[in-house]
């Protein structure tokens, strides 16, 4: 039986370049008040330039790799403190007991943000390891293939001038991706002017695209409830597949009369956290998209339930962010239509760690990705290639 013999949590932190960011990069919750007076970069507080990986070992010699991005250094503090503790010497096959016990254990503090995002991290370095014991990828663990491959779509497109917003667009298609998200730059502080451009950027992309790519946007939380509403009467012209976060995760109500009173599809789900969350978000027909993260929603096996859970009220499950954990996932359940993938890019506020600090994930082509059924558990290792780039937290 394959034990817990030890469990490692380690921060990355990134000390090579850093490309600067666009003005109205992208709008996000902090624009009402990220004024001059606290910071004059709109996304210092949003930036993922650490990373949290943990290792867990096993009794049988294997090491499971998860990993976290959001708030690695408080993460890391909860998995040396709390976690750890609690999971040496039990056995990765009993997976379901250690997450009720990770949990039930942090439960007065942990059930959201810091304390559930390190249980999954935790989480996901077990299935890696269960994986690599019976040298099984990880999706054959969660009953299989559902599809041959993963359709992805092309998710950057920061907002930026139109010229080269133009020319990055036409550089997906080249490369054969038939759906692709841009963010939008501009929110209530910039009035109906803001709202005139957030329309430019979409049809800007749109001119170069055409109709037959799916096309969606990003808010990443940064419009009010108010603005929100004005901008949808925009934006119900403009054939979106979906509109991502259009207000604060905890404005369930907001999201559920958006979806009700909108003609393009709601999705949200980044910034929820564990079955109970997305089953008040079902429950309110608040979302027509689901998108956890694995990385912060509690790991493989809450992901798991949540799209079985999701599949009932036949409402598709898109993770956020590319990254293989989400890609596992998203292979075994055929209520996953579609893959978010990240391009490897210059570090700019941080999704494109992934890339810099592991080797083995996948990369799209013709909008497609391919999981390695050779590779056992989720495929990757840590890599040396960039190390000199980071300062590594033991």
């Amino acid at each position: 039986m394959s034990k817990i013999t030890n469990v490692k949590a380690k921060v990355y932190n990134w000390k090579g370049p850093i490309q600067k960011i666009h003005e109205n990069f992208c709008t996000n919750a902090a624009d009402l008040v990220n004024q001059d007076n606290i910071s004059n970069d709109r996304w210092s507080t949003y930036k993922f330039l650490s990373w949290l990986v943990v290792e867990v070992e096993t009794s049988d010699g294997h090491i499971g790799i998860g990993n976290a991005a959001l708030s690695p250094k408080p993460c890391k503090s909860v998995v040396d403190n709390y976690l750890k503790p609690a999971i040496i010497g039990e056995s990765i096959w009993d997976y379901e007991h250690i997450w009720q016990k990770m949990y039930r254990q942090t439960l007065a503090w942990g059930r959201k943000g810091v304390g559930m995002t390190a249980i999954s991290a935790v989480d996901i370095a077990i299935w890696d390891a269960l994986g690599k014991t019976v040298k099984q990828p990880v999706f054959k663990l969660l009953g299989g293939k559902t599809k041959s491959k993963l359709p992805c779509y092309a998710s950057k497109l920061y907002s930026q001038p139109l010229d080269t917003l133009a020319k990055e667009a036409k550089d997906y298609l080249d490369q054969g991706f038939k759906a692709m998200k841009l963010r939008l730059g501009w929110g209530p502080n910039d009035g109906a002017e803001g709202m005139r451009k957030n329309i430019e950027l979409i049809r800007t992309v749109r001119s170069v695209v055409g109709e037959d790519i799916d096309l969606m946007a990003d808010v990443y939380m940064g419009w009010t409830f108010e603005y929100a509403k004005r901008m949808m009467r925009l934006i119900d012209n403009e054939n979106l597949r979906w509109l991502e976060e259009p207000v604060i995760a905890d404005d369930i109500d907001g999201y559920a009369d958006l979806k009700a009173s909108c003609r393009t599809p709601i999705s949200g789900g980044e910034h929820e956290y564990n079955l109970f969350g997305f089953r008040q978000l079902l429950e309110k027909k608040a979302i027509d998209v689901v998108q956890f993260d694995t990385n912060r929603v509690g790991g493989i096996t809450q992901a798991h339930k949540i799209c079985a859970l999701a599949e009932a009220f036949q409402i598709p499950v898109i993770p956020h962010a590319g990254q293989v954990h989400n890609f596992h996932i998203s292979m075994s359940s055929i209520n996953a239509p579609i893959v978010e993938y990240f391009p490897f890019w210059p570090v700019e506020i941080g999704n494109e760690l992934f890339w810099y600090i592991f080797d083995g994930e996948p990369q799209a082509k013709d909008g497609y990705i391919e999981l390695d059924e050779t590779k056992p558990g989720l495929g990757i290792e840590l890599s040396d290639k960039y190390l000199s780039d980071f300062d590594i937290e033991i």
